[in-house]
């Protein structure tokens, strides 16, 4: 089981990042799908996450209204559309699957990625 993060690179403030996931090795149908971050000297911090079969979506406080999740079932890709950003939002991004949507939010899921990295120029 493999969860390939990209997109990540340098942007100014303000400006827009739009992360992708490419899940394979089984069928993550059934699974919910989010993203976390850790900035450096940090914990890892809960993003987002979207339900099984993609339709509701959660955010932390701190990306709701500029963040949004999405996912490709049919690809088994998920995507993280990071608009306004902020230099706040350096970080190295990661994403997650896990069939209970709750393990991704406390950051327990059954699969993480390896990380695209994210740097925010002010």
């Amino acid at each position: 089981v493999q969860l390939q993060a990209s997109g990540g690179g340098l942007v100014q403030a303000g400006g827009s990042l739009r992360l992708s996931c490419a899940a394979s090795g089984r069928d993550f149908t059934n699974s919910a799908m989010g993203w976390s971050r850790q900035a450096p000297g940090k914990e890892r911090e809960f993003v987002a996450v979207i339900k099984r079969r993609g339709g509701s979506e959660y955010y932390a406080d701190s990306v709701k209204g500029r963040f949004t999740i999405s996912r490709d079932i049919s690809k088994n890709m998920v995507y993280l559309q990071m608009d306004s950003l902020k230099p706040e939002d350096t970080a190295v991004y990661y994403c997650a699957a896990d069939q209970v949507l709750h393990k991704i939010v406390v950051m327990t899921p059954e699969f993480w990625g390896q990380g695209t990295e994210v740097t925010v120029s002010s």
